[in-house]
């Protein structure tokens, strides 16, 4: 397939892209002057060297996926509430809007678990129908536009998926998430301060999310018209000291792990769990 993807230098879209080169798949990436992709690609892009809002018809001629994973706002970093809407719903709509002008009619987008944000509180397992409460401004973002591309694909008749990621962790990952930061104290020797650690959650390693966006691509049941909106996970959900203890152990790690030496968030969901 000749694949064109958004997001392919952050982390989640450098893995994806890796894998589907691996696969055989021929790979069109969009990047900023300068960007360079989280990890090492072992294989051939075309680059289309564009911002977001510069691209044409003319990047999609001959292209039979689009796989959109460019994202404004992901945690831990902040963005406003006009960045975060401008980007995630209406520069993203504009895009998809192009691709559909040039004749692309299969789109893979993505989104995350906490669209789903207080309605987490009435579920053990948050079925993919379930309202969408979002708490953050980039989860409200998000939300909006999974709105916004199940009206665009029932309007346009497109083949649309669209997958609500748990919490992903690898190789690559922005230093200041959980697993990076976890990481790096490990190998240096250092301390890691945490919360108490009884968050549940869902954790899913990048490797195995990759092939999950690829496998979403080949999907034969999507219908124009007809969106698929799934919750993407690995069915085995635990706590956030489970998971730090778990790496700890394997990275061998000299220092201590200070559980409950930092407070929760505000808002803290203490449970989020897709059922998938």
């Amino acid at each position: 397939m000749k694949i064109f993807v958004t997001g392919a230098t952050g982390f989640i879209g450098s893995h994806f892209v890796n894998f589907a080169i691996s696969e055989g798949h021929e790979i069109f990436a969009l990047k900023r002057q300068n960007r360079s992709p989280k990890i090492k690609i072992n294989g051939k892009i075309n680059w289309i060297i564009k911002e977001f809002n510069q691209v044409s018809v003319n990047d999609f001629k001959n292209i039979q996926v689009i796989v959109h994973l460019a994202a404004n706002g992901v945690s831990p970093k902040v963005s406003s509430w006009v960045d975060c809407f401008s980007f995630n719903v209406h520069e993203s709509i504009m895009l998809i809007k192009l691709a559909i002008k040039a004749g692309v009619r299969r789109y893979v987008l993505s989104g995350s678990y906490a669209e789903y944000g207080k309605s987490a509180l009435d579920f053990d397992f948050i079925p993919v129908e379930a309202p969408l409460n979002p708490t953050d401004i980039y989860s409200a973002s998000k939300a909006a536009a999974s709105v916004a591309f199940k009206a665009l694909s029932v309007i346009e008749k497109i083949e649309l998926i669209y997958l609500r990621f748990p919490i992903i962790y690898g190789k690559g990952q922005y230093e200041k998430n959980f697993w990076p930061s976890l990481k790096k104290a490990a190998i240096t020797g250092m301390d890691f301060k945490m919360t108490k650690g009884e968050q549940v959650r869902d954790f899913m390693s990048v490797e195995n999310l990759a092939e999950i966006i690829l496998s979403s691509c080949r999907r034969e049941d999507l219908i124009p018209g007809d969106p698929i909106f799934k919750n993407v996970g690995t069915g085995n959900p635990q706590t956030l000291k489970s998971f730090a203890q778990h790496w700890w152990r394997k990275w061998d790690a000299k220092g201590k792990l200070e559980v409950g030496k930092l407070a929760y968030r505000d808002n803290e969901v203490m449970r989020y769990v897709l059922k998938i």
